[in-house]
């Protein structure tokens, strides 16, 4: 099983999105996949910081999985340009679900 990260918007959102992150995190766990969830990440001083944090993580993952509204992230488009250009497989959230 690919240890998989998890993408998708945050800035701005109701909680950062994190209910929508522990979702999917717990939804993946429960198919037998390890996951990085940036959620979980200690508290960072500005966007940058969140950033050097999640890309750490991509690096260790095997694929990402992307929640919906991720088109609109900076961070998770910077993810997914990470995540294929060191061959990760990248797909929406519901394509690891329905796999």
């Amino acid at each position: 099983m690919p240890k998989i990260y998890i993408a998708g918007p945050m800035s701005g959102l109701p909680e950062y999105n994190y209910p929508a992150f522990h979702a999917a995190d717990a939804e993946l766990k429960a198919l037998g996949h390890e996951t990085l969830n940036p959620a979980t990440n200690p508290e960072c001083d500005s966007w940058e910081g969140y950033m050097r944090a999640a890309i750490a993580q991509v690096i260790q993952a095997d694929a990402i999985a992307f929640l919906p509204g991720s088109h609109y992230s900076r961070g998770a488009r910077l993810e997914l340009v990470v995540g294929k250009s060191l061959g990760l497989d990248v797909r929406p959230l519901a394509g690891w679900l329905a796999a």
